[in-house]
């Protein structure tokens, strides 16, 4: 069942989270702090394995250069390689045939430098460059030992890892100082438009800032606040000038019909058309008062009798039926009082019937007061879903009003009348046919 209903205030709207500004900041400095130093321990790595691995190579060339020396000056003596790391192994053609069948991982390698890994019996990993020069008339291999090195790279990398951990955490408190400093001036200007706009004061903003970019923004925010409370002003003016200048020929009506009421020789027909104009000039009376209160955004006081209010609205929509086969009928015990003053009443109740019976070709239309509640129900052509979901838009104008008159803002101010006062209206399609509207007070 499409239902359309106002609550006593607007709903919140759904808003998406967004991040702080301040947040933002922090965010921003920790990534930039990550950032450059992961790309810094990269290129440190970078950097320390491509010297590393020049400055062995350029070692292993000259050792295994002065292997050769030594060997060719004396092949009887094992040769001396000064470095601990290093180890020199001199083949001698006769060894040749041997390491054929044999054909050990390094006999089959080229001249050059060549890294070797594997996996020591007992489990432990090993690495070592080889040094390979296979010339007449012996072969030379020197070897150098990576695991020192290696072991060296892990701690290197260990403490790598704690300089990024340590430059992030200094990224995050350099990134809360920096923002706590950049939102300092902006924070101070929105609590400053916190307190003038509960106090109510116009005081410039801008004096009490730097000239810079928030100095810029109060400057701004100044502006507008001067700009707006003149368009302020000049509403409050008109809607005063705009409520005088209309009791005044309203009160000079209401004062010619009593006049002419109170003659006793005018006959019925007169007089139904005095007491029509009476109605119309009450209605507007309560229209211009509940419009002015809307524009004010304040509550009148007063307590309204919902019945009798509703008795003379039936009264004024009877003799405005033109033999329109419908009646008017008002059900419920009397006694609910609304804690409002008696124009907003008449103004939202009239528009509740007043749709009821526009719509109602032919039928009845019935006000019924509830404890709390009044309802308005009638048997017109029904609600569809589409004038359900936006009946309370201001301007829109149902899919059964065809060519009748109105602007369509009726229930808009039905629904502001509602937020003003804390009611509630609800608006759904009857039972069986026709529309069931429910005005319910505090």
């Amino acid at each position: 069942m499409a239902i359309a209903d106002v609550p006593t205030a607007r709903p919140r709207a759904r808003t998406r989270y967004r991040r702080r500004l301040r947040s933002r900041i922090i965010l921003g400095f920790v990534l930039l702090g990550l950032s450059l130093t992961l790309l810094l321990v990269y290129a440190t790595n970078w950097v320390r394995d491509r010297v590393e691995d020049e400055l062995v190579t350029d070692v292993m060339n000259r050792n295994i250069d002065e292997v050769a020396r030594q060997y060719a000056l004396n092949p009887t003596r094992e040769p001396a390689i000064p470095v601990q790391q290093f180890l020199a192994r001199v083949v001698t053609p006769d060894r040749f045939a041997r390491l054929e069948r044999e054909r050990p991982e390094w006999y089959v390698l080229g001249d050059g430098i060549h890294t070797i890994r594997g996996v020591n019996d007992d489990g432990t990993p090993f690495a070592y460059r080889l040094a390979v020069r296979k010339t007449a008339p012996a072969w030379f291999f020197l070897a150098y030992d990576l695991s020192e090195s290696e072991r060296g790279k892990d701690r290197f990398n260990q403490q790598l890892i704690g300089v990024v951990i340590g430059f992030t955490v200094f990224s995050f408190l350099l990134g809360w100082w920096s923002a706590s400093r950049v939102m300092s001036p902006v924070l101070e200007l929105a609590q400053r438009l916190k307190r003038s706009g509960r106090a109510g004061l116009t005081e410039p903003l801008a004096n009490d800032f730097a000239d810079d970019e928030v100095g810029q923004l109060a400057a701004a925010l100044d502006d507008y606040a001067a700009r707006l409370t003149q368009v302020v002003q000049r509403d409050r003016e008109f809607n005063a000038d705009v409520s005088h200048e209309l009791r005044t020929p309203l009160a000079v009506i209401r004062g010619a019909i009593e006049l002419l009421m109170s003659k006793s020789d005018i006959d019925e027909k007169t007089r139904s058309r005095l007491l029509r104009i009476q109605r119309a000039e009450q209605q507007c009376t309560d229209l211009i008062s509940a419009l002015l209160l809307l524009s004010r955004n304040e509550r009148g006081q007063g307590r309204t009798d919902v019945a009798r209010v509703a008795e003379h609205l039936l009264d004024a929509h009877r003799a405005q039926l033109a033999g329109k086969p419908i009646t008017l009928r008002l059900d419920g015990e009397r006694g609910l009082l609304a804690d409002a003053p008696e124009a907003a009443v008449a103004v939202a109740l009239g528009n509740l019937i007043g749709n009821a019976v526009k719509y109602t070709m032919e039928g009845e239309v019935v006000v019924r007061l509830l404890p709390r509640a009044v309802e308005v129900i009638d048997s017109g052509p029904g609600l569809s879903p589409e004038d359900a979901a936006r009946l309370f838009e201001r301007g829109y104008r149902g899919t059964h009003a065809g060519h009748s008159q109105g602007g369509g803002i009726g229930l808009s101010i039905v629904r502001r009348l509602c937020e003003l006062y804390g009611w509630q209206v609800q608006v759904k399609p009857g039972a069986e046919r026709g529309v069931e509207a429910m005005l319910t007070f505090g």
